[in-house]
């Protein structure tokens, strides 16, 4: 979600018939409106606000001030059962070669020691919405295109819409307890925490979701922090709504160790190892996460794990690699970011998966034809 193509963006701007009072890059000193699909401003010499209209044709317009924006026209609308409409946002980092000034980002997850971010909301009645940060990451140091790993943050929903994919749990995070949502968009992978009840002000520990996310197999410390982004996705309506302060930073010099280490114990003699991890379980289903750790002496270049689920489960969904099933037998290949996995190193997948009866974990692996050990 949240796709500025700005490539189209810019072949259209000279056709564009809104009013904009500012073109992408532009710096806002007063107020500023924005009408142009994808047109964009900073503030504080810091942050990006953006307009960022790319689900709909339809008029939308954002009144920027040098602490935040407001939507002064929206006359977009979209069935709540797919895509909002549009993504009017503020952010740090780097979104579509449009990046903040001065930012450090993309940074390595390994290198943050803390990543944090304020936000003040200003919510109206009557419209289809949520309030929501877009925190964007990549195993590469992204500043264009689409980024394989998106983790949002609701602090606030209106209307019949939810999260992308289904529920796989809860977690605690700031004090506060969100549910947990996993699943994919088509273009990149989505793990999103949903308030409970609306949020209109937060200060929020970012790095606390983005180690929630990797502990959850999604991600690793190899990886990299793109850009944080907060604003509104609404479906229908949404005239008023604003974000009226935003800050947010994030600093680096970590030394956190990467979640799977290298064996330090004496090589086995197969060339692979396979660590598999029900994350969770409910009444008709479960999450897993799988570690696959290359134990040869050799890099493996694309790779294809294989094994039998127990009866009763069926594999929905799956994250990190392509994951199909016939009958029992689960092939598991890697996708275009992960085929490589060096000596000692790992590659980490995940899925959901319907559940009928007991749950119980596989026994046996096979990477590439070869049998594994069970790590």
């Amino acid at each position: 979600m949240k796709r500025s193509l700005r490539g189209i963006a810019a072949a259209g701007l000279l056709a564009a018939g809104s009013i904009v009072a500012v073109a992408l890059g532009g710096t806002a000193s007063a107020d500023t409106q924005i009408c142009e699909q994808y047109g964009s401003t900073t503030i504080q010499n810091r942050y990006v606000v953006q307009n960022n209209r790319w689900g709909t044709t339809a008029r939308q317009c954002i009144n920027v001030t040098s602490t935040g924006f407001e939507i002064t026209t929206q006359q977009g609308s979209s069935p709540t059962n797919g895509a909002p409409v549009s993504y009017p946002s503020v952010y740090l980092g780097c979104h579509y070669t449009n990046c903040s000034p001065g930012t450090n980002l993309p940074i390595q997850v390994s290198r943050i020691s803390s990543a944090t971010s304020s936000i003040k909301y200003k919510y109206v009645s009557g419209a289809t919405y949520n309030a929501s940060y877009d925190i964007w990451l990549d195993p590469s140091p992204k500043r264009d295109g689409v980024n394989q790993m998106e983790i949002m943050i609701w602090l606030n929903r209106q209307g019949p819409i939810q999260p992308i994919g289904s529920p796989v749990g809860n977690a605690t995070i700031d004090g506060r307890s969100w549910q947990v949502w996993r699943g994919s968009n088509g273009a990149n992978n989505v793990i999103s925490y949903l308030a409970p009840s609306a949020i209109s002000t937060a200060n929020l520990n970012l790095l606390a979701f983005i180690t929630d996310t990797r502990n959850r197999g999604a991600i690793t410390n190899s990886w990299y922090l793109t850009s944080i982004q907060a604003g509104f996705e609404p479906w229908k309506g949404g005239t008023g709504l604003g974000v009226t302060s935003f800050s947010a930073s994030v600093m680096g010099g970590s030394t956190t160790p990467p979640t799977t280490k290298p064996p330090t114990t004496p090589p086995s003699t197969t060339a692979c190892a396979v660590k598999y991890t029900r994350a969770s379980v409910w009444n008709n289903g479960f999450t897993a996460d799988v570690t696959i750790t290359n134990r040869g002496a050799r890099t493996i270049n694309g790779w294809n794990l294989t094994y039998k689920l127990p009866t009763g489960q069926q594999v929905t969904n799956a994250w990190n690699a392509t994951v199909t099933q016939n009958g029992s037998t689960v092939s598991a290949r890697n996708v275009s970011f992960n085929g490589s996995i060096a000596p000692g190193s790992t590659a980490n997948f995940g899925y959901e998966a319907k559940l009928s009866g007991k749950y119980a974990s596989p026994t046996s692996f096979s990477l590439n034809g070869v049998t594994c050990s069970r790590a």
